[in-house]
């Protein structure tokens, strides 16, 4: 409750409202109401009950979830191989999109929630700007201390908040109880038939109601799919129902409560401690994307979509609780910015539905792939299945696609911005893989020629290298300089798998060559940190156990020099060689011991 449903859990503080006021405007009328509010219902029931809670949440790859997780479930499969490079675009776009997404988050959360005041009081209409900036910037402030002990307040704190919210709902009800009517098909049937185009336009902000289905399938690895299914069934989707109508209920007496339906349902008494709990609830909701922002960059990095950041532990018991400070002061940046730019939670509104539309029309292409290749559902069953959420996924799209101009162009250009690092990066690395390659002696050669002339020292050498054939540069920079070898060396290559873990008996491979050398491959998992030296006192191996202070480390640092040879555009030559020189290092992304690296350069032309 207090991870997966903070999101959706605080879309009613401004989905219903921008319904009618919104982008589009809608008169308050009950043919309106119990259309707009029909369409919520069937929007949760189709989109996050049947698609994700009862579908996608089964589509776990060893347990994890999100779009990245997904791309390596559907990508290791033999049947996709073909699609590869299309199903590979669709989840790096998802990727994208969700930054997009995780930037609007925080700030159309907060200042939804702090608007209370100008409900409460409209002489403190001008302090909301600056309270949810502040609110906004102490939320970031705290990353760096995680969110262990925060953590536990979480739960109980959005539990309560969905009891209060279904509460104010119920209380209305009670008032009004034909609202509940609104529940009938017929109402969105009636709506759309009305009025096609204001319907099709007015879907663009019912989908604002949906907004965080996609951390129900984020979140799996945390916390399982019965847990998550469980807690949306009985208890989220429910609450979240009954404030819905309760919001309707309220409109049916009162239309002119269309300016803040949510806290209007309160009494007056109570509408400032609910302004206190609805903030509360959003600043829960933003941690949330935000530790999911951090969680996909740590995915994309150990996939190859990224270069090296820092990485800092936050917990020393919970492996999952990471802290990126790149990440998250960019995040802070980005997100005051357009929360200054856009002063407040309604033009707020027309920027944030379509990362998130467009991430689930991706999601729905994806569980295509997965339901024909994978799961090999009869074909006639699987293309219903994903006709149909192609469908309603792209209805909601392309209605957000009509507030591009009015601020759906924001999370668009931050997504073409991050496509573009995410692609520029995996295709340099290939580039580079392959300009390193050419140029690579085969192992048995190197061995033959080298070893009897060279002199043998005591200890250990560990050569990283990031193909697994032939010499690393590092050994051969390390023999030209330095004219000797170690008694024992190891090559060493790191891969990451398609799966988030990978056991420990599966974790180290060795082959020996002769001559004192050996091939040695680490296995992880996409979610698991990388430590070298631990894994390689996990057993013994390579003809004894490893002593810290005899064993050095020769790592290989290239200098790229863009040039016109064909692979890359000049232009992304230059962004991929300024990643490289602003990655962090290896040493301390591997974790190996600051005193027993060597680093070796070298010139590379892309």
């Amino acid at each position: 409750m207090g991870v997966v449903f903070g999101d959706i859990g605080t879309s009613p503080l401004y989905a219903l409202k921008e319904s009618f006021i919104g982008h589009h405007r809608l008169a308050v009328d009950p043919a309106h109401l119990f259309g707009v509010l029909s369409l919520v219902f069937w929007t949760m029931m189709l989109i996050v009950t049947v698609k994700y809670v009862l579908i996608i949440l089964r589509a776990d790859n060893d347990g994890e979830g999100g779009s990245l997780a997904l791309l390596a479930l559907v990508t290791r499969s033999a049947g996709t191989r073909r699609w590869t490079p299309v199903i590979a675009i669709l989840g790096v776009s998802a990727t994208a999109l969700f930054y997009g997404d995780a930037i609007i988050t925080p700030a159309i959360s907060v200042l939804s929630a702090v608007e209370g005041l100008s409900v409460v009081q409209p002489a403190l209409s001008h302090l909301v700007l600056p309270i949810s900036i502040l609110v906004l910037i102490g939320l970031f402030a705290i990353q760096s201390h995680g969110t262990e002990r925060v953590g536990a307040l979480f739960g109980p704190v959005m539990l309560f908040y969905f009891l209060v919210i279904a509460a104010l709902g119920a209380i209305n009800i009670v008032g009004r109880p034909d609202i509940v009517a609104s529940l009938d098909p017929r109402w969105a049937v009636r709506f759309f038939l009305m009025n096609p185009k204001v319907a099709f336009l007015a879907l663009g902000s019912v989908v604002l109601a949906v907004t965080g289905a996609e951390a129900l399938y984020a979140d799996m690895g945390h916390f399982g799919r019965r847990a998550i299914s469980f807690s949306w069934l009985y208890v989220a989707f429910p609450c979240l129902m009954l404030n819905y109508l309760g919001q309707g209920a309220l409109l049916l007496a009162h239309p002119e409560a269309i300016e803040n339906p949510f806290f209007l349902m309160a009494p007056e008494a109570f509408r400032l401690p609910l302004v206190i709990l609805a903030t509360l609830a959003t600043v829960i909701a933003s941690q949330a994307v935000i530790s999911g922002a951090f969680s996909v960059t740590q995915q994309a990095i150990q996939l190859g979509f990224l270069p090296r950041l820092r990485i800092v532990n936050t917990s020393a018991r919970e492996a999952g609780q990471i802290y990126l400070p790149l990440v998250n002061w960019l995040l802070l940046v980005l997100v005051v910015l357009i929360t200054v730019g856009f002063r407040s939670s309604s033009d707020l509104a027309a920027a944030y539905g379509i990362a998130v539309t467009g991430t689930m029309f991706i999601t729905a292409c994806m569980l295509g792939v997965l339901t024909f290749t994978v799961w090999r559902w009869p074909p006639v069953l699987a293309g219903l299945a994903t006709g149909a959420f192609l469908f309603v996924d792209g209805l909601y799209f392309a209605s957000n696609v009509t507030k591009i101009p009015d601020g759906g162009w924001f999370p668009l250009f931050v997504a073409a911005i991050v496509f573009t690092i995410l692609t520029t990066w995996a295709r340099g690395r290939a580039l580079m893989r392959a300009r390193i390659a050419e140029d690579m002696m085969a192992a048995e050669l190197f061995i033959a020629s080298a070893s009897p002339r060279l002199e043998r020292v005591r200890g250990t050498a560990v050569f990283l290298s990031s193909a697994k054939e032939g010499i690393p540069p590092a050994l051969l920079h390390n023999v030209k300089h330095n004219k000797v070898l170690h008694e024992r060396n190891l090559i060493l290559t790191l891969i990451v798998e398609p799966v988030p873990f990978v056991a420990d008996d599966r974790r180290i491979e060795v082959s020996e060559l002769s001559e004192g050398f050996f091939r040695v491959f680490l296995r992880y998992g996409f979610m698991e940190e990388m430590d070298v030296p631990a894994a390689l006192d996990m057993r013994e191996i390579c003809g004894g156990p490893f002593r810290q202070m005899e064993t050095s480390y020769f790592l290989s640092r290239q200098t790229l020099i863009p040039s016109a040879r064909p692979g890359m555009a000049i232009w992304r030559e230059h962004l991929f060689a300024w990643m490289v020189r602003n990655a962090e290092s290896a040493m301390e992304f591997f974790k190996l011991p600051t005193n027993r690296v060597v680093e070796l350069g070298s010139q590379v032309e892309i």
